[in-house]
């Protein structure tokens, strides 16, 4: 998966994770509120998996225009 598609999943499972805990207070839930907080951090995780990905990339991306001026 590329690093837009994660950002987008993290940030979907984070939304929703947040509203699970939301509901799940408000209904007095514990379970409910601790599945939204788990994919809530799901989510966070998946969003540094698409930063981490990103930089990676651009990282590689330097060091070869940096190989090509030198050729």
């Amino acid at each position: 998966m590329g690093s837009t598609a994660d950002k987008v999943k993290g940030a979907a499972n984070e939304a929703v994770g947040k509203a699970k805990q939301g509901v799940g207070e408000a209904v007095g839930s514990d379970r409910l509120q601790g599945e939204g907080a788990i994919q809530e951090v799901k989510g966070k995780g998946q969003q540094a998996l698409g930063d981490a990905k990103e930089a990676t990339k651009e990282a590689i991306d330097k060091a070869a225009a940096a190989a090509n001026k030198k050729l």
